[in-house]
């Protein structure tokens, strides 16, 4: 099976974003597991790039409509100060548009906050220019949802799960 890879860098914390997978996960009554791992992460000191590894988190949809889905978090320190969640999503090819922007649409709503806005604190930690911030929120619009400000929450999500997916918790294999 095929699959494409999304790489959202995000203002919110790796813990937030699994948790918000897995509560959609349980409403629709879908099993899944954790994944948990490091990953190596280039942070750079003054000149020079030094090799670290940071903690990922991350979780896996066994069954139902969007199986086998997975996200996987980390936090990234660009530079002396300050971090950046990376949120990589593995779709796979059998899930169409319409289901994964209702997906992450879902998704948005549940996270504490608006994972495309940093505040001037942050954004001074992290370096008030760097192309992170306006990145995130186009590669946010490219997925279809709305990004300008007060769009967050987005009000017109519809009901979760959707009444046309097959919700069934047995294996059919």
């Amino acid at each position: 099976m095929s699959e494409r890879l999304l790489k959202l860098e995000t203002s919110i914390t790796p813990a937030s974003a699994v948790r918000a997978l897995r509560e959609l996960a349980n409403s629709a009554g879908w099993n899944c597991h954790r994944i948990s791992g490091s990953r190596l992460v280039d942070r750079w000191a003054i000149i020079m790039p030094i090799a670290q590894a940071t903690r990922s988190l991350g979780l896996v949809i066994d069954n139902g409509p969007l199986a086998p889905l997975a996200v996987q978090a980390h936090s990234h320190v660009q530079g002396s100060a300050g971090s950046i969640c990376i949120v990589e999503w593995l779709i796979p090819d059998s899930i169409e548009g319409d289901d994964w922007r209702l997906l992450l649409k879902h998704w948005v709503t549940r996270l504490p906050r608006c994972p495309w806005r940093w505040t001037f604190r942050e954004r001074s930690l992290i370096g008030f220019l760097l192309p992170v911030f306006r990145r995130s929120r186009r590669i946010f619009s490219d997925q279809g949802l709305a990004t300008e400000r007060g769009a967050w929450p987005p009000s017109d999500t519809p009901v979760w799960p959707p009444t046309d997916w097959n919700l069934s918790t047995d294996a059919e294999e």
